[in-house]
């Protein structure tokens, strides 16, 4: 095997999060009293990336993004609802909404019996934990390791060192980490200097100045880049 112990993130390399931003948003819309044609959608995802950027930046922590975009959503739609009040309702739908892409689980399965495995996410830990809960993720996975819940992300070292302590302190040489983001998981493994696999299945231009050791364009090629 080339690598031992594999770092996987969750949102949009296994996890279709736009469907489950999608229908998290529209459980909210129907809370709200409020019929959304996409426009309120696009105003809210205009915002949410904005924060999460820098959530990467170390400027807030995902807790704090869970309530700051409805606190500014809120008046551009006219929300009957508290800013905390929509975090909730929205954090509830992601939760319940959302499947694997097509091929994870079967990825998962085939890893899982070949080496050790640890899902590095930034994100809400109310939010992942019930998806992978209601998914069944855990049997698969050493460590699970959410932002939220350490109190660092993506791209910067120190959730690293917490995702390699709990894994046992494998070799750098023999850990992969793989995701979608360049600027977050391909940046953060570079960082960590231990080797990255892009997963980019939409096959766009890298223009981020990092460069992946390795790049796929389908999941199921992840194991030939890991086994092989």
């Amino acid at each position: 095997m080339r690598y031992s112990t594999v770092l996987l993130d969750f949102d949009h390399t296994l996890l279709d999060s736009d469907a489950s931003s999608r229908a998290a948003f529209h459980h909210l819309m129907t809370a709200c009293g409020l019929t959304d044609h996409g426009q309120h959608f696009a105003v809210f995802e205009a915002i949410n990336m904005v924060l999460w950027r820098q959530v990467e930046d170390h400027i807030l922590t995902p807790d704090e993004v869970h309530v700051s975009r409805f606190e500014l959503l809120a008046p551009k739609i006219e929300s009957p609802l508290s800013p905390h009040q929509m975090a909730d309702i929205y954090s509830e739908g992601m939760g319940a909404n959302g499947e694997l892409y097509p091929g994870a689980l079967e990825l998962l399965d085939t890893l899982s019996r070949r080496v050790s495995l640890a899902m590095v996410t930034n994100g809400v830990s109310a939010i992942q934990r019930a998806r992978v809960a209601r998914l069944k993720l855990d049997q698969y996975f050493d460590a699970i390791v959410i932002s939220g819940e350490v109190g660092t992300a993506k791209p910067g070292t120190k959730i690293f060192d917490i995702t390699f302590e709990r894994m046992g302190g494998p070799s750098k040489a023999d850990v992969l980490m793989v995701g979608d983001s360049l600027s977050s998981d391909i940046r953060g493994g570079s960082n960590y200097r231990i080797d990255t696999c892009w997963y980019n299945p939409a096959g766009g231009a890298n223009g981020s100045g990092v460069a992946p050791t390795h790049v796929i364009e389908h999941l199921q090629d992840l194991s030939k880049v890991v086994l092989i």
